[in-house]
């Protein structure tokens, strides 16, 4: 007898379409998987015959070949286990009626015969839909997750045995709902009314979210910096539904997505510790996976006390702030995740943390001020938009009882903005300010007379890169949208360019 399932496999973001087929003769018992499959498929076969005991299910008593097709591609994981217990049901005459043309398994059996979830499920539903596939069977935790794709009747299956009477004698799995996110008020740990004084950080980072930009705060410890930086996700603007699911998907194939709200709705905000190594931070292993930088994809990346982190890790998000995204090649291959993000950066100017400090001496001398500051190498600052100073705080802003603004004000404001930059760019691969191309830079960023000459004047005097001036016409374009100016002016060009002077203050000396 010989049957064919339907399945999917993963390859870093893509799915792939995988068809289990199944071959028994009469000849001495046997059961063998073949089609490129790694130790976790080859010990699929351990798996089934246990899961068949445990579920009262008899084995079959034959030859069994399962061919994983197409038999060129590496697959791995468990998730063809569903499809493969599906196959062996069907060749022992249980399963009266199934749609296995325009039906798809995917799931772990365990030995006990219960159905455990999977990553990936979000990529391998998209895909099906795109093939015809109009019903999937897969893990019950699982189910949630699949369901936010229209088009395809979800089923979420908790055992084998609940599945083979499904299609045996009728049995009742019904259909997941369709997901619908929760319009819920989003509660955030920082808000920028409880930090005192910082007006001019705070207004930097309105700045950065209105246009996605990176930004980068040096100050002396205890000045703020961390809690500006977790404040920044209150005032980002709220996802779209293609961004949203664009990162669930990457949260998807790592397996980080919460069965009880699948569908990631908050723009991620990661924070790895100083000591995060390559792999973590851009993604690897043997089995590639998702590292922080592709984890913030649509959100935030904040990199506290900067400096410290391992140069090479520090160099390796060069590419991905330019590119969005991030490609690991292994042995086996290639895979490229997305990781278009805005880079939040905090650091001290030096290692005692008070070089240029107006009441406190540092203790540094020169050469280590000089070599702590060398770890930012130059083409890793000059990716960098914004970078303010977060002075100390004086002692009449920390004893004031007045409220600062809230976060809610400055986020309406950002949202205001960045809708511009949505119908601006409609039609183009091109989100926000940040992200805009050296094509549409001369139709977008048109400056008035007195805007140019200040910039001519400036780039000759510090000698700007071609990035410098680009990153300072981008700014420039977000602080026009926030005061809703089609022209850059002068205040426009001059408020962009001082935030690029900090590294004439530090990195040149």
């Amino acid at each position: 007898m010989f049957y064919k399932i339907k399945s999917f496999g993963l390859t870093g973001l893509n799915a792939f379409p995988v068809t289990a087929e199944i071959e028994t003769s009469r000849e001495l018992p046997d059961f063998q998987i073949i089609g490129l499959g790694d130790a976790a498929v080859r010990e699929c076969r351990e798996r089934m015959k246990s899961a068949f005991r445990t579920s009262k299910l008899s084995f079959p008593e034959a030859r069994v070949i399962v061919n994983l097709a197409p038999a060129d591609v590496k697959k791995t994981g468990t998730v063809h286990d569903l499809s493969i217990a599906m196959a062996l049901a069907m060749t022992q005459g249980w399963i009266r009626s199934c749609d296995t043309e325009h039906t798809a398994f995917i799931g772990e059996v365990s030995l006990g015969g219960e159905v455990r979830g999977v990553r990936g499920v979000l990529p391998m539903t998209i895909l099906a839909r795109s093939l015809g596939i109009t019903e999937m069977y897969v893990p019950e935790q699982n189910a949630a997750e699949a369901s936010v794709v229209e088009g395809v009747k979800i089923y979420g299956v908790s055992c084998l045995r609940q599945l083979v009477e499904q299609f045996a004698i009728g049995g009742k799995i019904s259909v997941q709902p369709p997901y619908i996110p929760e319009d819920k008020q989003e509660v955030f740990r920082a808000d920028f009314c409880d930090i005192k004084g910082q007006e001019l950080a705070k207004r930097a980072l309105e700045i950065a979210a209105s246009g996605g930009h990176n930004a980068l705060l040096i100050g002396p410890p205890g000045s703020g910096k961390s809690m500006l930086a977790k404040a920044l996700p209150s005032i980002l603007p709220k996802m779209t539904f293609e961004e949203a699911i664009a990162t669930t998907n990457v949260y998807s194939v790592a397996g980080e997505i919460d069965p009880k709200h699948p569908l990631v709705s908050e723009r991620p905000f990661r924070s790895p510790h100083h000591t995060v190594s390559t792999a973590g931070l851009s993604g690897g292993g043997s089995t590639p996976r998702p590292g922080e930088i592709s984890l913030a994809h649509n959100g935030v990346l904040f990199l506290d006390e900067l400096p410290e982190f391992n140069r090479n890790a520090l160099e390796i998000l060069r590419q991905p702030l330019e590119d969005g995204k991030v490609t690991i090649s292994r042995a086996a291959g290639t895979v490229t995740y997305p990781s278009s993000f805005m880079l939040m950066a905090a650091m001290n100017p030096c290692p005692c943390g008070y070089y240029g400090h107006p009441k406190r001496k540092c203790t540094c001398n020169p050469k280590k001020v000089e070599a702590y500051l060398s770890r930012i190498s130059g083409p890793m600052l000059d990716r960098i938009d914004i970078n303010v100073e977060a002075a100390s705080v004086e002692f009449e802003d920390l004893s004031s009882g007045k409220k600062a603004e809230s976060s809610a004000a400055v986020r309406e404001r950002v949202q205001a903005a960045r809708d511009i930059q949505t119908e601006r760019y409609k039609g183009t691969p091109v989100t926000c300010n940040a992200k805009l191309t050296p094509d549409m830079m001369t139709e977008v960023c048109a400056m008035t007379d007195n805007a140019r000459a200040a910039l001519k004047r400036v780039f000759n005097a510090y000698g700007m890169s071609a990035r410098a001036y680009d990153k300072v016409l981008k700014v420039a374009r977000t602080i026009a949208d926030l005061d809703r100016s089609e022209v850059l002016d002068v205040k426009h060009i001059i408020e962009a360019i001082s935030y690029r002077s900090l590294d004439r203050k530090y990195w040149t000396r």
